[in-house]
């Protein structure tokens, strides 16, 4: 209800996250198959709107921002700045389920950008890992509690309305019997 009256209030990074986050205003397809490159594409042409369902605060840096060590070279797919937190916000996209991998990888990105990037007045980075699927169990055994890196699942689409309806009425009865 607090939610309902004030919007999304930033005091932590776990305020950044909506779940799920709503990719609708893409426009992609509902199948079985598309690239990350397909999904980051339709995300820059509507950055605005992007930005905005992310939340308060982002602003735009770069997409497939490189940076190499050991003459390797890798990318994150967004970077973004929250001035509200005054800290980096990388994004990496990922059109299956979620990896240990993929946590690994966002955990390197973020110690990079922490030793390598971050001025000693901002706040530390922050890395999210937006997956068609989250394993949440998986999440809490590979990072340390204060990793500073989540995990969100995205919808292409909301549910329908009469699910919507039934989903509320189900939380106001909740919030009643409290």
């Amino acid at each position: 209800m607090q939610l309902s009256r004030q919007g999304n209030m930033i005091k932590n990074p776990e305020d950044l996250l909506k779940q799920p986050t709503v990719l609708g205003f893409l426009g992609l397809e509902e199948k079985s198959e598309y690239m990350e490159s397909d999904l980051e594409a339709a995300i820059i042409d509507k950055l605005q709107v992007f930005l905005m369902e992310m939340g308060k605060g982002f602003l735009f840096e770069k997409r497939q921002k490189r940076f190499t060590f050991d003459e390797d070279n890798y990318y994150v797919d967004l970077v973004l700045y929250n001035r509200l937190l005054r800290c980096y916000v990388l994004i990496d996209l990922k059109v299956d389920t979620l990896t240990h991998q993929d946590l690994g990888q966002m955990q390197m990105y973020v110690n990079y950008y922490d030793q390598e990037v971050r001025t000693e007045f901002e706040n530390p980075t922050i890395g999210i890992l937006l997956c068609k699927e989250n394993k949440e169990a998986m999440v809490k055994l590979t990072l340390p509690p204060e990793a500073n890196i989540y995990a969100s699942e995205y919808k292409l689409y909301l549910p329908d309305k009469k699910l919507l309806q039934d989903k509320l009425r189900e939380w106001l009865e909740e919030v009643d019997n409290m």
